[in-house]
């Protein structure tokens, strides 16, 4: 009776994960949606706003900022209210700033960006350890996946927007985002409240509870300043190079006037393909292959996709150009933090903390810093593009540097590397 009853919470335990975790990937569709929703309604705010590049760029500023906030806030809300809280209370507030964007000016949109940028700030970082904590075997794969959900609502949404231009219906449109955002909110929330895997400093690892990698925790923390600065560059430059390189995208292709308005919004949906058709290849490579040597090859595809669109003149050489970026990019952030997720063990929630802080305040700054480049170079996008490719080289010397089947804890410091 007694085993008959074990194996039938262990059944029921594998099936309310199984249900945790796709209720995490459905959600990531819409996340992926909002999270570059900016890149193709650039041109449309620039336009109705009357920005410059330098004050377009300052709308990635706000996205950041109140997503900064809210990454510094995912550590303290998932140690204290679980994972999925932090994830519900990001849905609500993405979903309300999406929908009160359309109805908003300059200034109080700006608000509305940036209270999207918050609630993504919560629920990316919790959605991205939770699926991490609950796949401890394959959590490079699994968060590869998470991600690739999270690409097939980035890939949707520049079509989306570019069909709603044509027909003059983005009001309508941002409208309908908010209510899919809801919509994963209420049902992630219908789930029940047991099925849901302890983080550190929760209730059941304060209480005693047994903890995975005991030794993450119980290590001293002077020697692991190394690491913590090494991942912090890496999520630093990596959200930084990939919102700096795909906002700009339909911004850039617009002003190469080589095609019409609307075939310009849709030139971020290429990249985005890119990163999901990657990632989806990724899910099955990374079951066979080392993920340092991966992350390696692919910075090095992305710094030559990169590179080839600051040159590139024409649409098909900038569809080109950013497909093969988006390649290379792939598998880096899912290996990232997975590296991130086996160095630390229980404490990546608190870790991650800072590191998703980290990488917001990439995304804050690095796609500003294209669009001053740019302002401050006679408005050439190309010259604020170098930024990005720049970038990709350094994070990729951070990973050539690192033993491959070895912690990134390893990695020599770069001032000491000959």
């Amino acid at each position: 009776m007694r085993l008959a009853e074990m194996s039938r919470t262990g059944s029921t335990s594998s099936l309310n994960n199984a249900s945790l975790n796709k209720a995490a990937n459905a959600a990531f569709v819409p996340i992926g949606i909002v999270t570059v929703l900016l890149a193709p309604l650039l041109p449309i705010l620039s336009a109705r706003w009357s920005l410059n590049y330098l004050q377009a760029g300052s709308l990635f500023t706000a996205q950041f900022f109140g997503s900064t906030i809210g990454v510094g806030l995912s550590g303290f809300v998932v140690s204290r209210w679980g994972y999925r809280f932090a994830i519900n209370t990001g849905l609500l507030a993405t979903a309300v700033g999406v929908g009160m964007l359309p109805f908003s000016s300059h200034l109080p949109g700006l608000i509305c960006i940036s209270c999207c940028g918050a609630g993504l700030g919560l629920a990316i970082p919790a959605g991205n350890l939770l699926v991490a904590a609950m796949n401890p075997e394959r959590r490079s794969a699994a968060i590869n996946l998470l991600n690739f959900w999270w690409s097939v609502g980035a890939v949707a949404c520049p079509f989306i927007v570019a069909a709603a231009a044509k027909v003059n219906e983005v009001k309508l449109l941002l409208v309908t985002v908010a209510a899919s955002v809801t919509l994963m909110l209420l049902g992630t929330a219908a789930l029940p409240s047991f099925i849901e895997p302890a983080s550190a400093g929760s209730a059941s690892v304060r209480s005693g509870a047994p903890r995975i990698a005991e030794k993450a925790d119980a290590t001293p923390v002077h020697w692991r300043w190394r690491p913590l600065f090494i991942f912090a560059a890496l999520f630093f430059l990596y959200v930084g190079t990939e919102n700096a390189f795909g906002g700009w995208i339909a911004s850039y292709a617009k002003s190469l006037g080589t095609s019409s308005p609307t075939l310009s919004l849709m030139t971020p949906s290429f990249f985005y393909a890119a990163l999901m058709l990657g990632r989806w290849i990724a899910n099955f490579v990374l079951q066979k292959t080392d993920d340092i040597k991966t992350a390696r090859a692919g910075l090095f595809v992305a710094f030559v996709g990169m590179a080839a669109l600051v040159f590139s003149r024409t649409l098909p050489l900038v569809v080109s150009s950013v497909s093969v970026a988006g390649l290379g990019l792939a598998a880096v952030y899912p290996i990232t933090i997975s590296r991130l997720s086996h160095e630390f063990g229980p404490a990546a929630s608190r870790v991650g903390s800072v590191m998703f802080t980290m990488a917001n305040l990439g995304g804050l700054s690095l796609p500003l810093l294209v669009g001053y480049a740019s302002h401050k170079f006679s408005d050439d996008l190309a010259v604020g593009l170098v930024v990005p490719v720049a970038a990709t080289a350094f994070m990729w010397v951070l990973y050539y540097f690192s033993p491959a089947n070895g912690s990134l804890a390893v990695i020599p410091c770069p001032s000491t590397t000959v």
